[in-house]
């Protein structure tokens, strides 16, 4: 069963649906005319119940079968913010927010998800409910966490849930999982070091170099990945900004540093913390100075639940063909606040390729179109394999 026809027909109309959302990206929590525009569709749809404000600005859309007699009810979740990027894709529907961005394909995303909140509303050929859960602040927000606390598993009865994501580098059409961990824990880190001001030129030893020790710390803290954990397991430890001084001969007082700490095991991920403020703190110290660490846990590993993640694999291989679904693919190192909805219910997490193109989070991405009626297929399918309306 590939491509579903009718939503085939519909791939025109879908295009343009996420032309505008990519002309109008909005950021975190503040997706107001996108959630605006996503709930006024899925209530011309005709779904039975729309309700807006769920995780601050979430949308969730209820969508009842033919029966209920399965007592089943099923979560499937887009996300809707972008990115703070300038855009330079060249594309004549390009964002009119300058600095901001859908670089990520969020809009590609709820577009797939309106795409089959439509077909669903229209045929209800299942046994039943569906919650179609649009999400703010993925991007760093924890969108996900917010709609998890407004009570979206409980209020709406939701039993498993399942989230997709689009993949530059796969085949366009391609879907790829695995049955654990999917992606990396992402957490935070922001290590302020401690010296003593002084004169760079006339009087440095005089001084405590708080820039020498922060260099010391960037080199010191990559022995953790190297020495503290198993060679079998995966961490990543990435200082990105470091900021002090204000003046070419001024040796400054602090430096504020901040990096990303990914793991994919919650004992590595204790490792981690653990050992970054303790060698932060010791590398300081041997230079004459202090580090303080805040480590701040942002989202969890996004792990997928083996048994909704074999059917997912198995849906996705009734759309595009057997040899075109790796089921048993390597977890990634990104992050993904879906995991929150993962810890509350089981599910699983996919992606589908969208063939050779800039990365995600690049000024240059591009969302390839021809995967929207691919994607919203598999949603249909999803449901009407899981609950079946005969």
């Amino acid at each position: 069963m590939p491509v579903i026809n009718s939503i085939a027909a519909l791939s025109d109309e879908m295009t343009a649906w996420r032309h505008d959302f990519h002309e109008n990206p909005e950021l975190l929590y503040e997706v107001h005319r996108t959630a605006g525009v996503v709930a006024d569709r899925l209530r011309a749809f005709g779904c039975d119940e729309v309700v807006t404000g769920i995780g601050r600005t979430g949308v969730v859309g209820v969508i009842r079968g033919r029966n209920a007699a399965s007592g089943r009810t099923i979560g499937l979740r887009a996300d809707m913010d972008a990115l703070p990027i300038l855009e330079a894709s060249g594309l004549p529907f390009a964002s009119k927010n300058p600095g901001v961005m859908h670089a990520c394909g969020h809009d590609g995303h709820t577009t797939m998800l309106l795409g089959a909140a439509k077909h669903l509303a229209e045929t209800r050929n299942f046994d039943g409910t569906v919650v179609v859960i649009f999400q703010p602040a993925e991007e760093g927000g924890a969108g996900g966490k917010a709609m998890v606390d407004d009570g979206l598993m409980t209020r709406w009865g939701v039993q498993e849930v399942y989230g997709m994501h689009n993949m530059p580098g796969l085949p366009e059409g391609n879907f790829s999982l695995s049955h654990g961990a999917m992606l990396a824990s992402a957490d935070a880190i922001e290590i302020t070091v401690t010296g003593k001001g002084g004169h760079g030129g006339s009087g440095p030893h005089k001084a405590v170099d708080s820039i020498l020790i922060a260099a010391q710390i960037v080199n010191a803290l990559q022995s953790i990945v190297a020495r503290n954990v198993d060679p079998l397991q995966s961490a990543v430890i990435s200082v990105c900004a470091i900021h002090g001084g204000t003046a070419f001969n001024v040796i400054p007082e602090t430096v504020e540093m901040k990096g990303t700490v990914r793991t994919l095991h919650p004992e590595i991920r204790d490792l981690c913390e653990k050992r970054i403020a303790e060698v932060a703190d010791a590398t300081a110290r041997a230079y004459g100075g202090s580090a303080k660490t805040v480590y701040a846990r942002m989202y969890p590993v996004t792990m997928n639940h083996a048994r909704e993640a074999a059917f997912a694999a198995e849906v996705a291989r009734d759309i595009s063909g057997t040899e075109r679904v790796d089921e048993r693919a390597l977890p990634r190192m990104g992050g993904e606040d879906f995991s929150f909805m993962l810890q509350e219910r089981p599910g699983a997490f996919v992606f589908i390729g969208t063939g050779e193109g800039a990365e995600l989070h690049h000024p240059a991405y591009r969302f390839n179109d021809n995967v929207l009626a691919t994607g919203a297929s598999f949603w249909v399918r999803l449901v009407e394999k899981s609950m079946p309306a005969n």
